[in-house]
């Protein structure tokens, strides 16, 4: 077997390059003047002993892609807080009226407004709750609030939904606060609806709960007589339940009225017409069908970044 000799070779490479050159072209340090450790070189151990095995550099993955994987890590409660705060930081001004939403997402809407007016970024913001939870939170971070008794000329409502269909109409509600929320978004010049993508249906009422809140009186009357409208029964595997609290009592809302949740297998064949029906039954105070109301939907996505959908025209 040929011994092992020493090549002219760059000072960059150590000792991996020479062995493998000497093993696969040993050719081409036949020729060299000096065997490769021997005995009689001392003077070189030193040096390639103190040099580091360099392994072959590994194939890198494109950085637009470790990037893609870093942030496809995003939970839906970060999702949430993402498109919460950009719809403070793309839609609210200073010197604005604002509806204040109610819901986990809409709570960190609420939570970046108080943000920057601590900090300065904001001032003379003013803000109108949709609900009691929404105002103590609001109180809690120092936000001035007024109600609609007092104004009604909202700059922008910021809002989460349950369902968005394609049209940006709505199902919202189920945290119980649809009266309050959809009295104050009717009056928003501009009402941003802020989902993370799990929110998007090609239908209403599919996904959960449609909520109708009811006056208690007759409760059970009123809920019959919502599930025989025609827009209503029409919907395959459609129930009512009254929404309870602690599993033994009825859920009160902040208006201490009653909530029907109706639930199907499909979505509704014509929102429209269902919310119109719902409205004429006498009992019914309002429903979570939030139609032509929205003017942009700002959805979180799972990479981090958030999609602007408006409303087609």
């Amino acid at each position: 077997m040929e011994p092992f000799r020493k090549a002219v070779l760059p000072q960059s490479l150590g000792v991996t390059a020479v062995l493998l050159l000497s093993l696969r072209h040993p050719s081409s340090v036949a020729g060299s003047s000096a065997s490769f450790l021997r005995p009689a070189a001392p003077s070189l151990l030193p040096r390639l002993r103190q040099r580091p095995l360099v392994s072959a550099p590994q194939p890198q993955a494109p950085r637009r892609h470790q990037l893609r994987m870093a942030v496809g890590t995003v939970s839906q409660d970060e999702m949430k807080k993402i498109v919460g705060y950009k719809a403070v930081d793309d839609y609210v001004k200073s010197d604005m009226l604002v509806g204040l939403g109610t819901g986990s997402t809409a709570a960190f809407a609420v939570e970046r407004i108080g943000e920057k007016l601590k900090s300065g970024e904001l001032s003379n913001i003013v803000g109108i709750p949709t609900s009691e939870r929404t105002k103590e939170q609001a109180l809690s971070l120092n936000i001035p609030l007024v109600t609609l008794d007092d104004r009604y000329d909202i700059d922008v409502a910021i809002d989460g939904a349950d369902e968005v269909d394609p049209n940006l109409d709505l199902v919202k509600g189920r945290g119980g606060a649809l009266l309050r929320e959809k009295l104050v978004e009717e009056c928003a010049k501009e009402f941003v609806v802020i989902v993370d993508e799990t929110k998007l249906q090609k239908g209403l009422g599919v996904d959960g709960a449609m909520p109708v809140e009811v006056n208690k009186f007759c409760w059970k009357f009123v809920m019959d007589r919502i599930k025989g409208l025609p827009s209503i029964k029409a919907v395959k595997g459609c129930r009512a339940e009254l929404r309870m609290q602690d599993g033994d009592k009825p859920y009160e809302t902040d208006n201490q009225n009653y909530i029907v949740d109706l639930y199907f297998d499909e979505p509704l064949a014509d929102a429209k017409q269902a919310a119109s029906e719902l409205l004429g039954v006498t009992g019914v105070v309002e429903h979570g069908l939030f139609l032509n109301m929205a003017t942009v939907c700002l959805v979180g996505k799972p990479d981090g970044t958030v999609d602007a959908i408006k409303r087609p025209s």
